[in-house]
């Protein structure tokens, strides 16, 4: 089934494949009239993404960003949803963010390195172009190197969490997040939450710092999951959302953007709680 929102996608302006201008055209394709672009730690698509929408009758584009933040022994990633992109703190945080990304960027190719599957920092710089640069270009890196046969391999041997080139790199308080979202203007989403240990709990402390939804529909969740992560966030007084986190990359349950089932209710719960909460809902291309 495929929803007609998707509010949490990625484009080549950080670890995706797609432009934003194409990653719209294939939402809008593949029947999506509500998008959030939410590229992780840089908002430099959103331009593009909203000229692209302009050409689409009946489609919203949402400014959004992907957070990695730090909790020892896991990750947290926060999705703000409705950012102002022009919030000086914001592009502050979002600037320093991206050189924290280049930093762990070097240390992931020294790490290769010492584990003899070498690629070319240069090479992975050239990969990501105008992004900022993450894992998935390492993985493709690897893969043209003969090192690995998919992106999924490159993960499980040497850049998922607990590998021997992963790094921990240097990441934003999950608090200072949801603050920088909110001064911003925008909604923050706990994205993914099976993807973090103990999720429940976290969840919980989240939501005590103000955590405004939960990532609930997701691209390849069975339906206990989903219905599990429901009744979390009712709990927890959180908003349901969902997105496919698509990238675009070749790895499996890779879903292209709206290629999830996210009820109609839930999406205009969430359009109509970001406008109570007064964020700037953009108006449809007409």
């Amino acid at each position: 089934m495929t929803s007609v929102a998707d509010f949490h996608c990625h484009s080549n302006r950080s670890d995706g494949t797609r432009s934003p201008t194409d990653l719209v055209d294939l939402a809008a394709a593949n029947g999506v009239r509500v998008l959030a672009l939410t590229d992780h730690d840089t908002i430099d698509g959103i331009a593009e993404a909203r000229e692209a929408a302009s050409m689409h009758a009946g489609f919203m584009l949402i400014p959004g960003v992907e957070f990695g933040c730090y909790e020892p022994g896991t990750e947290v990633h926060i999705l703000g949803l409705f950012v102002d992109p022009s919030n000086e703190a914001f592009r502050t945080e979002i600037a320093d963010a991206q050189r924290m990304r280049i930093e762990r960027g070097e240390g992931i190719a020294n790490a290769l390195a010492n584990l003899g599957a070498p690629v070319s920092w240069a090479r992975v710089r050239e990969i990501a172009g105008e992004a900022s640069v993450g894992r998935p270009h390492f993985a493709r890196a690897l893969m043209e190197a003969g090192h690995v046969a998919s992106v999924d391999e490159a993960f499980d041997r040497y850049l998922g969490r607990n590998s021997p080139a992963y790094i921990e790199g240097k990441r934003l308080y999950a608090d200072r997040a949801i603050e920088l979202i909110h001064g911003a203007g925008g909604l923050a989403v706990f994205a993914h939450p099976p993807f973090t240990a103990d999720y429940e709990r976290i969840a919980e402390e989240l939501a005590r710092m103000g955590l405004d939804a939960m990532e609930v529909y997701y691209r390849h969740y069975e339906p206990e999951v989903v219905e599990s992560l429901r009744l979390l966030a009712e709990r927890l007084g959180l908003v349901p959302s969902g997105g496919s986190d698509f990238h675009g990359l070749p790895r499996e349950n890779e879903h292209e953007p709206g290629q999830f089932e996210m009820p109609a209710e839930a999406i205009e719960r969430l359009l109509e709680v970001a406008r109570e909460r007064g964020c700037a809902v953009p108006e449809a291309a007409r």
